[in-house]
């Protein structure tokens, strides 16, 4: 998947207000998920679930961290998320549909903190993106 100039001025423009509050958004973003696709629990079994939990900001942050790695290397997301994409594949077998609500959740967290920011270009960028992200996590499940 290719970016135009201006999407990836926009994903970066987000990313640069994101990347002081990884484990914030991070957090945020998977309780979002949790709440409104409670079956996406089911791998956490493991984990505290509870609001602003240790487990929640930790794997959150994580989460958000690859999507900025991602977009520091908007040409080459694939190899960027290589070693991730082999993780979730071969070890987690996380159902690959999870990404797409993830990349939902992390939207409408995006678009609460920064409502001003995240203007109808920007959305559409990031939708581009995060579905680029998600595909690229489930390219090798195959």
């Amino acid at each position: 998947m290719t970016f135009s100039e201006a999407e990836k001025a926009a994903i970066v423009s987000i990313w640069d207000k994101v990347s002081g509050h990884v484990e914030e958004i991070g957090a945020e973003s998977l309780e979002r998920l949790f709440l409104s696709f409670p079956t996406s629990k089911t791998y956490f079994s493991h984990f505290d679930l509870s609001h602003g939990s240790k487990d929640l900001k930790r794997h959150g942050g994580k989460v958000v961290e690859a999507i900025g790695n991602a977009a520091h290397h908007l040409d080459n997301i694939d190899g960027a998320l290589s070693a991730l994409s082999d993780l979730h594949a071969q070890k987690l077998k996380v159902d690959p549909g999870n990404f797409r609500l993830l990349s939902h959740s992390i939207e409408v967290t995006l678009a609460a903190h920064f409502p001003k920011e995240f203007t109808p270009s920007v959305h559409a960028a990031w939708d581009k993106f995060l579905s680029t992200v998600s595909s690229v996590l489930v390219s090798k499940y195959r």
